[in-house]
């Protein structure tokens, strides 16, 4: 992503001129940090792997790397295609429940619109989530986030660190009896990632950033709350 604020020391956070220096002929050299003397992005002579599983395990060292260190620019293609595994699930989970195994055309293009509906639904609260934990970000820490861009680096590294929602294919595909645990999971995952980014991204503490993402959930649950109080299956 590598905004705001430049290259960061994936150590202590500081500012960094630079990741590396090119001596030409293929030699580079690591810069070291001037505030804590280690170097500034080990990760750069990792393999992508190591850096993934670094990254599943929560380390803040590997997500200080990946959201200010590389140029990654998948942010809206991950989100509609992770919109899209929630959707296709929730889809899949209301016609277990229906019966109808009518071959008409006109229950085909229903079942079709219902896709699309579980689609809608997802992008709502998601977008909720996002809105309560921006509002309470906000509120708490208003200087967090003075301008636009601090605006738009958060929003990049919240939909970037939701990437464990692709989990879900596999889970209906390799369906058991523990699916609904293995949700749950995920959804603790998802969470346990997003607010990662966010200490990382603002440099906050734990319990202000818990703050921010329980105001996420309320609000997206509030939005679930709605729906089902219009008689919508969600």
């Amino acid at each position: 992503m590598g905004e705001p604020g430049g290259y960061r020391c994936v150590e202590c956070n500081r500012e960094a001129p630079e990741l590396y220096r090119d001596y030409q002929r293929g030699v580079l050299r690591i810069a070291i940090c001037k505030s804590c003397q280690k170097p500034v992005d080990k990760y750069i002579e990792y393999d992508p792997v190591i850096i993934l599983i670094n990254a599943i395990l929560c380390k803040t060292q590997a997500y200080r790397h990946i959201l200010f260190n590389t140029q990654i620019n998948i942010h809206g293609k991950l989100c509609i295609f992770c919109l899209l595994c929630e959707a296709y699930l929730r889809w899949l989970q209301l016609q277990d429940s229906s019966q109808n195994t009518d071959p008409d055309d006109l229950i085909r293009y229903a079942k079709e619109w219902d896709f699309y509906r579980m689609f809608g639904i997802a992008s709502l609260e998601q977008t909720a989530f996002l809105v309560g934990i921006f509002t309470a970000l906000w509120l708490a820490r208003p200087e967090s986030l003075k301008t636009k861009s601090d605006f738009i680096f958060l929003l990049k590294a919240l939909l970037l660190s939701s990437y464990g929602k692709l989990l879900l294919i596999p889970a209906v595909i390799w369906e058991h009896d523990y699916t609904p645990l293995c949700l749950k999971l995920i959804k603790v995952f998802v969470l346990t990632s997003n607010s990662q980014a966010i200490r990382v991204t603002l440099n906050l503490s734990q319990k202000l950033t818990l703050l921010a993402i329980l105001s996420g959930l309320m609000l997206e649950n509030g939005i679930v709350y709605l729906f089902q109080r219009m008689g919508w299956n969600v």
